[in-house]
């Protein structure tokens, strides 16, 4: 093989799945490169499979050189040595492209005036002596030090980590959870990476320790696989998962026959683990012919839990001096509060615990001001809350008090749980969650045992809306279980009745074809309707179509800011009209590079300050949730953190924890749920036909407020249309509720 060394430029291209890289390196005056592999700009392109680079890094590469059709001469990497610079130029380069923790390239520049070719030496060996450099301190100085150490431990970590297909960021990521057992960890018990580090899956993990020689039927592997299987299972919102159908899922995991997987499950019962038990294989609770379930031990603990507390609130006692303060005629006449309005606030007052459904446009919001004032005339305490922060939000405008999300109602502070728990419970008489559909099961426990029985809850959401992103389907399991007293609202009032999102939402829910005002571009120019189409038959053009009418066609006609106003809901996350394709195309028109704008390659993904941006995991420390959207105000080279602000709020990020924030610009229907936008734009074609289902659809065109784009095919709405069937979650909750 032949050898080029050179300092990393820039990065063409990273695929973060497997590390496969374009690299375009200035190579050293030593290294023997062929004079026609060198650019007009003194660079060479290199392309393997390699770790995650940042410009000024000094590499000493073996391969070959191999002749592109199209690009011309290339290194072909073979192996990849990350090393240290030994010019001075090339240690100035180096510390100043921001590799190093806390320093710049103005700090740099003074360290090597100050030591020239020592430079490294010096920070490594006597990082006391960085004091004799203007303007730093003993803090600065041992900050620099400690960072520099950071770094050459992850240098070893990666070292061992990138032949495995792990990230720079996820090995830092792992050095900052294990420290200096980081490598026993990683070599000892692979696994337990899965188990304790975000972004650190199962195939990760097995594929390290299977490269360490662990054999493909070793029991702690079986029990690994058992337990991502499950998990994958919660993650797709089921609580439980058959027997048989796990044992399925996890031999094909581990490509191991059947039969090597249920002694794996009977041992982690044993250990307490997971957790075995017969239902009734329908669901109902007179069926007889019952199926073995496996529980992950806390979701079993949640379910059961949610269940007990869900009949001791329904059994207790209704609060005394609530049915007859009831004051309907502060809204008028009938045509503001109709009869089926008037049986939900009286069925809240004397019912502890109830269910108030219904879609858009029905009056839920007038029930809940209704029962405010009821409950505000009997001197009684209440609170109200949602899962999420915009739906709180929402919640608060809409009733003009104070609402919050149930973690802030429940005080909850990393480290220490829940402050109202059943030991310390809730000093309220009432309490309403708004948007329960969203309520996922380990939260419901969480807020229920939290409650003094005699305290009434009113659960209030639209039960055709796609059930909770976590696990369980409460809301539907507590209406199915008769439990408690339900009302539906569906008279649709007539300020609601002249909107056509109303209206086809209605349509859409009854299985019926959306109405839309046009779908000429001339015509949409000048209607003043709020429901449209944009005809596309194929993705390509329904893309091109989605980046146009986000970035041109509303701002022009409607006024509306079209990073901040405009929201895409997309039905999946792969394709060219999927999330991920649509952020590229979406980030490049509305956050275009800019000289002075901050960028950095996190993850495989490209970071620009002002970007929009999602939380995709509940980060208690931070008090920020799974779907929160902020923009990214400050990105900051030499601190190696990104500032991202939600609602006024900034809120921190270290660049090892930037796999929590995705792209926002397109998010998916899921993630949407609980908000509401100006104006959504929804894709639409014929390959999203695994997730075209009517309480999708549903779903998403309920989150716009003024204005709905589809952009797509009549077939695929229609394909979503008449697919109502609702995809059964494996939950336990209605049957428990009933025995």
């Amino acid at each position: 093989m032949e050898s080029l060394a050179g300092s990393v430029e820039r990065i063409t291209y990273y695929n973060p799945e497997n590390g496969y890289s374009v690299v375009r390196l200035r190579p050293e005056r030593s290294s023997k490169t062929g004079a026609a592999a060198v650019g007009r700009d003194g660079l060479v392109t290199a392309t393997g499979n390699l770790p995650e680079l940042s410009p000024g890094e000094h590499l000493r590469l073996s391969g070959r050189w191999i002749s592109h059709p199209k690009h011309g001469l290339q290194f072909q990497v073979e192996v990849c040595e990350q090393t240290l610079p030994a010019t001075v130029a090339g240690i100035r380069r180096y510390l100043g492209s921001g590799l190093v923790k806390g320093i710049g390239p103005r700090l740099a520049e003074r360290i090597v005036a100050c030591f020239g070719s020592q430079t490294l030496d010096v920070i490594e060996k006597h990082p006391e002596r960085l004091k004799e450099v203007p303007d730093i301190g003993q803090k600065r100085s041992q900050q620099i030090a400690a960072a520099w150490e950071e770094q050459k431990q992850v240098k070893e970590i990666m070292l061992f980590l990138h032949g495995h297909g792990v990230s720079t960021n996820l090995a830092i990521k792992i050095f900052k959870q294990y420290g200096q057992q980081a490598l026993p960890v990683v070599q000892n018990d692979p696994y337990r990476l899965a188990r304790d580090i975000f972004g650190v899956g199962f195939k990760t993990a097995d594929k390290i320790a299977r490269t360490l020689g662990l054999p493909s039927n070793h029991p702690s592997r079986i029990e690994a696989g058992v337990i991502y299987s499950l998990q994958e299972m919660n993650d797709a919102g089921h609580v439980y998962v058959p027997h048989p159908e796990l044992v399925e899922r996890a031999a094909a995991l581990l490509e191991l026959p059947v039969e090597a997987i249920p002694a794996a499950i009977e041992r982690l019962a044993g250990q307490g683990r997971v957790v075995q038990e017969h239902l009734p294989a329908s669901g109902n609770a007179t069926n007889e012919e019952r199926e073995l379930a496996v529980y992950l031990a806390s979701f079993y603990e949640a379910e059961t839990g949610t269940a007990e507390h869900l009949r001791r609130l329904a059994g207790s006692r209704a609060l005394p001096g609530l049915g007859v303060q009831t004051r309907f005629n502060l809204f008028g006449s009938a045509d503001h509060f109709s009869a089926e309005q008037r049986i939900a606030v009286e069925m809240a007052l004397t019912a502890p615990l109830s269910v108030l459904t219904g879609g858009p446009g029905t009056g839920k919001t007038t029930c809940i001001q209704t029962l405010l004032a009821a409950l505000d005339e009997a001197g009684k305490r209440y609170a109200l809350a949602s899962p999420t922060g915009r739906a709180a939000k929402r919640l608060s405008e809409a009733t003009g008090r104070p609402a919050s999300t149930i973690h802030r109602l429940l005080g909850y502070s990393p480290g220490e749980g829940f402050k109202f728990n059943a030991s310390n419970p809730l000093p309220v008489d009432f309490l309403v969650i708004d948007e329960a559909s969203m309520l996922e099961l380990s939260l419901a426990q969480s807020l229920l045992r939290a409650l003094r029985s005699g305290t009434h809850i009113l659960l209030v959401g639209d039960v055709d809306q796609l059930p909770s992103v976590g696990a369980g389907d409460v809301l539907r399991d507590i209406i199915s279980s008769g439990l408690a007293p339900v009302t539906r609202l569906v008279t649709i009032f007539r300020q609601a009745a002249g909107s056509l999102i109303i209206t086809n939402a209605h349509r859409i829910n009854q299985g019926h074809m959306p109405l839309v005002q046009s779908e000429t571009e001339s015509s949409v120019e000048k209607s003043p309707a709020d429901f449209f189409l944009f005809a596309a038959e194929n993705p390509d053009e329904a893309a091109s179509w989605v980046i146009d009418v986000v970035c041109e066609r509303i701002p022009r006609k409607f006024g509306l800011d079209p990073k901040d106003q405009v929201q895409v809901l997309a039905p999946m996350y792969r394709g060219v009209c999927g999330v991920n394709a649509l952020n590229e195309r979406l980030q490049a028109s509305l956050n275009p590079a800019n000289p002075k704008k901050a960028e950095k390659l996190l993850f495989g993904q490209l970071f620009r300050v002002g970007d929009k941006l999602m939380q995709i995991q509940n980060n208690y420390d931070k008090d920020v949730f799974n779907g929160d959207i902020g923009v990214l105000a400050g990105l900051d080279l030499t601190q190696h953190s990104l500032a991202v602000s939600f609602d006024g709020r900034q809120v921190f990020y270290d660049w090892s924890e930037a796999d929590q924030l995705v792209l926002a610009y397109a998010v998916s229907v899921h993630k949407s749920q609980g908000a509401e936008f100006p104006c959504v734009v929804i894709p639409l074609v014929t390959q999203h036909y695994l997730m075209l289902q009517r309480n999708l659809l549903y779903t998403a065109i309920t989150r716009a407020k003024a204005l709905c784009v589809l952009v797509g095919s009549r077939r695929a709405i229609g394909m979503a249309v008449r697919n109502n069937a609702v995809t059964r979650r494996y939950t336990a909750l209605s049957w428990r509720l009933q025995t």
